[in-house]
């Protein structure tokens, strides 16, 4: 049995998912490489007065090379449909995000849409939340938070190539286990240094489309 083509179920996922955009929305768009097939098939709809935010540089530079209108979110009160990928889907939905850097924005970002879409292609579906999970830390006491992390939770390691993110946090990945994610979820919020995690809760989804084979499956 030959290994699935993952790029061309994203391809399929994405595709999938800019069908659900329809003229006049509020969209938010996510970042990623399944997300870099969305951009295209979204701008292929040509689609009328949509008005869009972006969770990252990367994602508002491409969108704006399709000619995909993005404007800053601090004017939209709320979205009507927020799509990205993830690094982990579980079967309850509990997702990973983050593995580039973006986290923190994808989550304001998801919270503000009324629907909240999910891409992955099948490599992405495991059987339970593993990690590593993704933060971004402030600056200011940046060993200190380092090291209670690992002192109450478990093992964390900064990111040594990665830029500090648009809202001037560094990125980090906490390698320890992963018993439960709400309740890890709930304990790193808590960590004062800690910006946010990239575990998102079942209850922010709306949807989640699985590129899987020649297929998009919902999760």
């Amino acid at each position: 049995m030959s290994a699935p083509n993952l790029d061309a179920e994203k391809k399929i996922a994405a595709e999938a998912a800019a069908e659900l955009v329809s003229d006049g929305m509020r969209v938010g768009l996510g970042t990623g490489s399944t997300v870099m097939h969305l951009l295209p098939a979204l701008a292929e709809r040509g689609l009328r007065d949509l008005r869009c935010v972006a969770t990252s540089v990367a994602t508002e530079r491409h969108a704006a090379e399709l000619g995909i209108p993005v404007e800053p979110f601090d004017r939209l009160e709320s979205l009507d449909i927020a799509i990205d990928g993830a690094d982990e889907v579980a079967p309850d939905r509990w997702l990973v995000k983050g593995g580039g850097g973006a986290h923190t924005r994808e989550k304001i970002v998801a919270a503000s849409a009324e629907n909240f879409v999910v891409i992955a292609d099948s490599s992405k579906v495991v059987k339970r939340i593993k990690g590593p999970i993704p933060l971004e830390l402030h600056t200011f006491g940046l060993a200190s938070t380092l090291a209670r992390i690992s002192e109450e939770l478990g093992e964390v390691d900064l990111r040594a190539d990665a830029a500090a993110t648009p809202d001037g946090g560094v990125i980090a990945d906490y390698r320890g286990k992963v018993h439960e994610p709400g309740e890890l979820a709930a304990r790193l919020a808590l960590m004062p240094g800690v910006v946010d995690h990239g575990l998102f809760p079942s209850g922010m989804v709306g949807a989640v489309l699985v590129g899987r084979g020649d297929s998009v499956e919902r999760a």
